[in-house]
């Protein structure tokens, strides 16, 4: 396949509860739809170990990524969909996991306190519960600090479907209002 096409990747991040995952499936969804060829990574998932690597210096999600990238390359692919809590924070190094020519959209997802914690709560089981939402809150203070490049959208009571279709325009993924835009 030919893999000398730039890379197209949309880094989505936010704190824990903005709704991240939620968020780029129906971005996924709404590809799917329009028959555009992409991949989706969840990035909070490539160095989830015990002890955490990151804590050593180690950066494994940017190895992972790169090894999953140069797959999803050889076989045809483009477009990456990419969520990581801080993702927006590493949009340098995250571009660079995944080499070549790279075109890059950086979203973070942002919420109020209290909306982050109702979500956490709905999906939290167990103990952790209380610090979660800790982490949380704490995310979010330091991705306030994200450059001024980063588009931020509020999650604050909109449809997960607005949210994405409001990225895909803003990254030129897709050049039509939705209808919820339009009314």
């Amino acid at each position: 396949m030919q893999t000398d096409t730039p890379t197209d990747v949309i880094f989505i991040g936010g704190r824990s509860g903005v709704g991240k995952s939620s968020v780029a499936a129906e971005v996924s969804r709404i590809l799917a739809r329009a028959d555009i060829r992409h991949a989706l990574i969840e990035g909070d998932n490539l160095d989830q170990a015990y002890p955490q690597p990151w804590r050593d210096g180690i950066n494994l999600a940017e190895q992972n990524l790169a090894a999953m990238w140069k797959n999803y390359r050889a076989v045809g692919y483009s477009r990456l969909i990419f969520t990581n809590t801080v993702s927006v924070l590493q949009v340098t190094e995250l571009k660079a996991a995944l080499g070549g020519e790279t075109h890059s959209s950086a979203v973070l997802l942002t919420s109020t306190d209290t909306t982050a914690a109702h979500r956490l709560a709905q999906r939290e089981i167990g103990t952790a519960l209380a610090e979660h939402i800790d982490r949380s809150n704490l995310a979010a203070r330091r991705l306030d600090a994200a450059d001024k490049t980063v588009s931020r959208i509020a999650t604050d009571g909109r449809s997960v479907a607005e949210i994405a279709h409001e990225i895909l325009v803003s990254a030129g993924w897709l050049d039509t209002p939705s209808a919820a835009e339009s009314v």
